[in-house]
Protein backbone atom coordinates (compact mmCIF):
# COMPACT_ATOMS: atom_id res chain seq x y z
CA UNK A 1 0.00 0.00 0.00
CA UNK A 2 1.05 3.79 -0.56
CA UNK A 3 2.39 5.15 2.64
CA UNK A 4 0.42 8.40 1.34
CA UNK A 5 -2.97 6.44 2.38
CA UNK A 6 -2.06 7.15 6.01
CA UNK A 7 -2.93 10.76 5.98
CA UNK A 8 -5.80 10.47 3.61
CA UNK A 9 -6.91 7.75 6.31
CA UNK A 10 -6.99 10.75 9.18
CA UNK A 11 -8.57 13.08 6.51
CA UNK A 12 -11.69 10.22 7.05
CA UNK A 13 -11.61 10.12 10.43
CA UNK A 14 -11.00 13.46 11.20
CA UNK A 15 -14.12 14.50 9.04
CA UNK A 16 -16.17 11.87 10.79
CA UNK A 17 -15.14 13.04 14.47
CA UNK A 18 -15.81 16.60 13.51
CA UNK A 19 -19.61 15.89 12.64
CA UNK A 20 -20.15 13.15 15.21
CA UNK A 21 -18.57 15.96 17.79
CA UNK A 22 -21.96 18.44 17.45
CA UNK A 23 -23.88 15.71 18.81
CA UNK A 24 -21.54 15.42 22.07
CA UNK A 25 -24.46 14.94 25.28
CA UNK A 26 -27.83 15.29 23.09
CA UNK A 27 -28.74 12.05 23.87
CA UNK A 28 -29.40 11.28 20.03
CA UNK A 29 -26.90 8.72 19.27
CA UNK A 30 -28.30 7.59 15.86
CA UNK A 31 -28.38 11.24 14.63
CA UNK A 32 -24.37 11.13 15.83
CA UNK A 33 -23.59 7.64 14.35
CA UNK A 34 -25.10 9.13 10.60
CA UNK A 35 -23.34 12.02 11.03
CA UNK A 36 -20.32 10.35 11.32
CA UNK A 37 -20.94 7.72 8.11
CA UNK A 38 -22.57 10.65 6.00
CA UNK A 39 -18.94 12.67 6.48
CA UNK A 40 -16.72 9.00 6.70
CA UNK A 41 -18.48 8.25 3.23
CA UNK A 42 -18.00 11.54 1.55
CA UNK A 43 -14.01 11.90 2.06
CA UNK A 44 -13.67 8.16 1.70
CA UNK A 45 -14.43 8.97 -1.78
CA UNK A 46 -11.83 10.92 -2.72
CA UNK A 47 -9.08 9.02 -2.04
CA UNK A 48 -7.17 7.23 -4.58
CA UNK A 49 -8.11 3.22 -3.60
CA UNK A 50 -9.66 0.45 -4.74
CA UNK A 51 -11.49 -0.61 -1.34
CA UNK A 52 -14.03 -3.05 -0.23
CA UNK A 53 -15.62 -2.87 3.02
CA UNK A 54 -15.60 -6.52 4.97
CA UNK A 55 -16.20 -4.79 8.12
CA UNK A 56 -18.53 -1.95 8.07
CA UNK A 57 -22.13 -0.66 9.83
CA UNK A 58 -24.01 -4.43 8.01
CA UNK A 59 -25.23 -5.88 5.72
CA UNK A 60 -26.57 -3.79 2.34
CA UNK A 61 -29.95 -3.69 2.90
CA UNK A 62 -29.28 -2.79 6.69
CA UNK A 63 -27.10 0.06 6.48
CA UNK A 64 -27.63 2.82 3.85
CA UNK A 65 -23.70 3.37 3.51
CA UNK A 66 -20.56 1.77 4.46
CA UNK A 67 -22.11 -1.61 4.53
CA UNK A 68 -19.97 -5.18 3.84
CA UNK A 69 -19.51 -5.13 0.17
CA UNK A 70 -19.53 -1.91 -0.39
CA UNK A 71 -17.03 -0.86 -2.75
CA UNK A 72 -15.19 2.72 -1.68
CA UNK A 73 -12.41 5.12 -3.18
CA UNK A 74 -11.39 6.38 -6.81
CA UNK A 75 -10.50 3.08 -8.20
CA UNK A 76 -7.46 4.14 -9.03
CA UNK A 77 -5.03 2.55 -6.63
CA UNK A 78 -4.45 -0.64 -4.53
CA UNK A 79 -7.42 -3.21 -3.93
CA UNK A 80 -7.56 -3.29 -0.05
CA UNK A 81 -10.01 -4.34 2.53
CA UNK A 82 -11.53 -1.83 5.43
CA UNK A 83 -12.82 -2.44 8.57
CA UNK A 84 -14.39 0.48 9.41
CA UNK A 85 -16.36 2.15 13.02
CA UNK A 86 -17.77 5.82 12.19
CA UNK A 87 -18.21 6.31 15.35
CA UNK A 88 -17.36 3.43 18.42
CA UNK A 89 -19.11 5.03 21.46
CA UNK A 90 -22.41 6.43 19.80
CA UNK A 91 -23.25 5.73 23.21
CA UNK A 92 -21.09 7.80 24.60
CA UNK A 93 -21.13 10.62 22.59
CA UNK A 94 -25.28 10.77 23.17
CA UNK A 95 -24.21 10.64 26.72
CA UNK A 96 -20.91 12.93 26.61
CA UNK A 97 -19.03 10.31 28.02
CA UNK A 98 -14.90 9.22 27.39
CA UNK A 99 -13.40 7.25 24.68
CA UNK A 100 -15.62 8.10 21.88
CA UNK A 101 -13.68 7.63 18.59
CA UNK A 102 -14.00 7.58 14.83
CA UNK A 103 -12.29 4.58 13.58
CA UNK A 104 -10.94 2.71 10.25
CA UNK A 105 -8.82 -0.29 9.41
CA UNK A 106 -7.17 -0.82 6.04
CA UNK A 107 -4.95 -4.06 4.99
CA UNK A 108 -3.98 -5.63 1.77
CA UNK A 109 -7.37 -7.48 0.37
CA UNK A 110 -7.73 -10.60 2.11
CA UNK A 111 -6.23 -9.89 4.79
CA UNK A 112 -8.31 -9.02 7.24
CA UNK A 113 -10.48 -11.41 8.94
CA UNK A 114 -14.06 -10.83 7.94
CA UNK A 115 -16.07 -10.98 11.35
CA UNK A 116 -19.50 -11.05 11.54
CA UNK A 117 -21.36 -8.38 13.72
CA UNK A 118 -21.36 -10.31 17.16
CA UNK A 119 -19.51 -10.91 20.13
CA UNK A 120 -16.00 -11.81 20.48
CA UNK A 121 -14.18 -13.21 23.49
CA UNK A 122 -10.99 -10.81 23.37
CA UNK A 123 -7.82 -10.12 25.02
CA UNK A 124 -5.15 -7.59 24.19
CA UNK A 125 -1.81 -6.73 26.08
CA UNK A 126 1.47 -4.10 25.09
CA UNK A 127 4.60 -4.93 23.36
CA UNK A 128 6.28 -6.17 26.70
CA UNK A 129 3.65 -9.28 27.89
CA UNK A 130 3.57 -10.28 23.50
CA UNK A 131 3.58 -13.87 23.50
CA UNK A 132 2.79 -14.77 27.30
CA UNK A 133 -0.74 -14.13 27.26
CA UNK A 134 -3.32 -17.16 26.00
CA UNK A 135 -7.17 -16.53 25.87
CA UNK A 136 -7.36 -20.29 27.24
CA UNK A 137 -5.87 -19.46 30.56
CA UNK A 138 -7.14 -18.29 33.57
CA UNK A 139 -7.31 -15.02 34.55
CA UNK A 140 -5.34 -15.15 37.30
CA UNK A 141 -2.09 -16.52 35.10
CA UNK A 142 -2.44 -14.23 32.47
CA UNK A 143 -2.64 -10.85 35.03
CA UNK A 144 0.19 -12.90 36.20
CA UNK A 145 2.17 -13.45 33.68
CA UNK A 146 1.74 -9.66 32.63
CA UNK A 147 3.07 -8.50 36.14
CA UNK A 148 6.05 -10.69 36.04
CA UNK A 149 6.76 -9.00 32.14
CA UNK A 150 5.90 -5.61 33.64
CA UNK A 151 8.19 -5.85 36.43
CA UNK A 152 5.07 -5.07 38.67
CA UNK A 153 3.38 -6.87 41.94
CA UNK A 154 -0.35 -8.08 40.87
CA UNK A 155 -1.67 -5.57 43.13
CA UNK A 156 -0.02 -3.12 40.60
CA UNK A 157 -1.47 -4.78 37.61
CA UNK A 158 -4.79 -2.59 35.55
CA UNK A 159 -7.17 -4.60 34.17
CA UNK A 160 -9.98 -2.91 31.96
CA UNK A 161 -12.83 -4.69 30.07
CA UNK A 162 -16.39 -3.49 29.23
CA UNK A 163 -18.70 -3.42 32.60
CA UNK A 164 -21.11 -5.88 31.61
CA UNK A 165 -22.71 -9.18 33.73
CA UNK A 166 -21.24 -11.73 30.79
CA UNK A 167 -17.49 -10.22 32.02
CA UNK A 168 -18.35 -10.92 36.03
CA UNK A 169 -15.93 -14.00 36.30
CA UNK A 170 -13.52 -11.94 34.95
CA UNK A 171 -14.05 -9.10 37.11
CA UNK A 172 -14.54 -11.54 40.40
CA UNK A 173 -10.85 -12.98 39.72
CA UNK A 174 -9.17 -10.15 38.94
CA UNK A 175 -10.37 -8.95 42.30
CA UNK A 176 -10.00 -12.19 44.11
CA UNK A 177 -5.97 -11.96 43.45
CA UNK A 178 -5.85 -8.34 44.26
CA UNK A 179 -5.35 -6.49 40.58
CA UNK A 180 -7.08 -2.91 39.87
CA UNK A 181 -9.94 -2.32 37.56
CA UNK A 182 -10.66 -0.15 35.24
CA UNK A 183 -14.28 -0.34 33.77
CA UNK A 184 -15.35 0.80 30.47
CA UNK A 185 -18.66 1.82 29.89
CA UNK A 186 -18.67 1.43 25.82
CA UNK A 187 -16.72 0.98 23.00
CA UNK A 188 -13.21 -1.57 23.55
CA UNK A 189 -11.10 -0.04 20.52
CA UNK A 190 -9.75 2.14 22.77
CA UNK A 191 -9.34 0.06 25.70
CA UNK A 192 -7.39 -2.78 23.43
CA UNK A 193 -5.42 -0.08 22.31
CA UNK A 194 -4.79 1.76 25.44
CA UNK A 195 -2.76 -1.21 26.66
CA UNK A 196 0.61 -0.26 24.16
CA UNK A 197 0.62 2.80 25.79
CA UNK A 198 2.23 3.37 29.52
CA UNK A 199 1.11 6.54 30.29
CA UNK A 200 -2.71 5.52 30.24
CA UNK A 201 -2.59 2.87 32.70
CA UNK A 202 -3.85 0.01 31.46
CA UNK A 203 -1.64 -3.48 31.80
CA UNK A 204 -4.32 -5.49 29.78
CA UNK A 205 -8.09 -5.88 28.57
CA UNK A 206 -9.94 -8.99 28.69
CA UNK A 207 -13.60 -10.02 27.94
CA UNK A 208 -16.61 -9.80 25.52
CA UNK A 209 -17.21 -7.45 23.03
CA UNK A 210 -18.19 -6.69 19.40
CA UNK A 211 -16.40 -8.52 17.03
CA UNK A 212 -15.65 -6.15 14.12
CA UNK A 213 -14.52 -3.75 16.92
CA UNK A 214 -12.01 -6.70 17.73
CA UNK A 215 -10.54 -6.80 14.35
CA UNK A 216 -9.82 -2.54 14.40
CA UNK A 217 -8.01 -3.01 17.76
CA UNK A 218 -5.69 -6.03 15.86
CA UNK A 219 -4.49 -4.30 13.50
CA UNK A 220 -3.66 -1.01 15.66
CA UNK A 221 -2.26 -3.12 18.28
CA UNK A 222 -0.47 -4.75 15.26
CA UNK A 223 1.81 -1.39 14.70
CA UNK A 224 2.25 -1.14 18.14
CA UNK A 225 4.10 -4.23 18.47
CA UNK A 226 1.30 -5.66 21.06
CA UNK A 227 -0.58 -8.96 21.30
CA UNK A 228 -4.39 -9.87 20.89
CA UNK A 229 -6.47 -13.22 20.12
CA UNK A 230 -9.93 -13.38 19.94
CA UNK A 231 -12.83 -15.94 19.33
CA UNK A 232 -16.28 -15.21 18.14
CA UNK A 233 -18.99 -15.87 20.04
CA UNK A 234 -22.10 -16.64 18.69
CA UNK A 235 -25.54 -16.10 20.88
CA UNK A 236 -28.09 -17.81 18.72
CA UNK A 237 -28.60 -20.37 15.90
CA UNK A 238 -28.37 -17.95 13.20
CA UNK A 239 -25.00 -16.57 14.21
CA UNK A 240 -23.36 -19.45 14.01
CA UNK A 241 -24.67 -20.31 10.79
CA UNK A 242 -23.84 -16.32 10.19
CA UNK A 243 -20.10 -18.03 10.81
CA UNK A 244 -20.03 -20.86 8.58
CA UNK A 245 -22.06 -18.86 5.69
CA UNK A 246 -19.00 -16.44 5.71
CA UNK A 247 -16.23 -19.26 6.24
CA UNK A 248 -15.34 -18.33 10.00
CA UNK A 249 -15.04 -21.29 12.49
CA UNK A 250 -16.78 -20.02 15.65
CA UNK A 251 -14.65 -22.43 17.93
CA UNK A 252 -11.43 -20.94 16.65
CA UNK A 253 -9.39 -19.31 18.24
CA UNK A 254 -7.74 -16.69 16.39
CA UNK A 255 -4.35 -15.53 16.83
CA UNK A 256 -2.92 -12.07 15.73
CA UNK A 257 -1.59 -13.18 12.36
CA UNK A 258 -4.77 -14.78 11.59
CA UNK A 259 -6.98 -11.70 12.52
CA UNK A 260 -4.65 -9.37 10.39
CA UNK A 261 -2.28 -11.06 7.96
CA UNK A 262 0.37 -9.75 6.37
CA UNK A 263 2.80 -6.65 7.32
CA UNK A 264 1.02 -4.23 5.96
CA UNK A 265 -2.02 -2.76 7.39
CA UNK A 266 -2.63 0.44 8.75
CA UNK A 267 -4.98 1.91 11.59
CA UNK A 268 -6.49 5.41 12.46
CA UNK A 269 -8.58 7.06 14.52
CA UNK A 270 -9.70 10.51 15.85
CA UNK A 271 -11.04 11.04 19.17
CA UNK A 272 -14.67 12.45 19.66
CA UNK A 273 -14.26 13.02 23.32
CA UNK A 274 -11.65 12.88 25.67
CA UNK A 275 -9.69 10.05 26.67
CA UNK A 276 -6.93 8.65 28.24
CA UNK A 277 -4.72 8.24 24.82
CA UNK A 278 -6.35 11.64 23.01
CA UNK A 279 -8.07 15.00 23.55
CA UNK A 280 -11.82 14.93 21.87
CA UNK A 281 -12.92 17.57 18.94
CA UNK A 282 -12.48 20.99 20.98
CA UNK A 283 -14.70 23.87 19.15
CA UNK A 284 -13.11 27.16 19.46
CA UNK A 285 -14.87 30.08 17.65
CA UNK A 286 -13.71 30.23 14.18
CA UNK A 287 -12.04 26.70 14.40
CA UNK A 288 -12.09 23.59 15.41
CA UNK A 289 -8.76 21.16 16.64
CA UNK A 290 -8.46 17.53 17.15
CA UNK A 291 -6.30 14.77 17.62
CA UNK A 292 -5.83 11.50 15.94
CA UNK A 293 -3.41 8.63 15.73
CA UNK A 294 -2.52 7.11 12.78
CA UNK A 295 -0.15 3.73 12.52
CA UNK A 296 1.36 1.61 10.39
CA UNK A 297 2.56 -2.22 10.97
CA UNK A 298 4.76 -2.60 8.02
CA UNK A 299 7.01 0.29 9.60
CA UNK A 300 5.41 0.24 13.16
CA UNK A 301 5.71 4.09 12.49
CA UNK A 302 2.82 6.19 15.09
CA UNK A 303 1.95 9.68 14.60
CA UNK A 304 -0.02 11.38 16.60
CA UNK A 305 -1.88 14.51 15.02
CA UNK A 306 -3.22 17.52 15.95
CA UNK A 307 -5.49 19.13 13.40
CA UNK A 308 -6.74 22.96 13.07
CA UNK A 309 -9.58 23.09 10.98
CA UNK A 310 -11.13 26.64 9.92
CA UNK A 311 -14.72 26.74 10.21
CA UNK A 312 -14.57 29.92 8.38
CA UNK A 313 -13.14 28.35 5.01
CA UNK A 314 -14.74 25.19 5.35
CA UNK A 315 -18.08 25.33 8.07
CA UNK A 316 -19.49 22.44 6.50
CA UNK A 317 -17.50 19.69 5.97
CA UNK A 318 -13.81 19.12 6.12
CA UNK A 319 -12.11 17.52 3.05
Amino acid sequence: MERSLSMELVRVTEAAALESAKWVGKGLKNEADDAATTAMRNVFDTIPMNGTVVIGEGEMDEAPMLYIGEELGTKDGPEIDIAVDPLEGTTIVAEGGWNALTVIAIADKGNLLHAPDMYMDKIAVGPEAKGLVDLDSSVEDNIRAVAKAKNKNIEDVTVTLLKRDRNQHIIDEARRIGARIKFVENGDVAAAINTCFDYTGVDIMFGSGGAPEGVLAAVGIKALGGDFQGRLLPMTDEETARCKEMGVDPEKKFLLDELVKGDDAIFAATAVTDGELMKGVQFKGDHVETESLVMRAKSGTVRFVKGRHSMVKKPKMIL
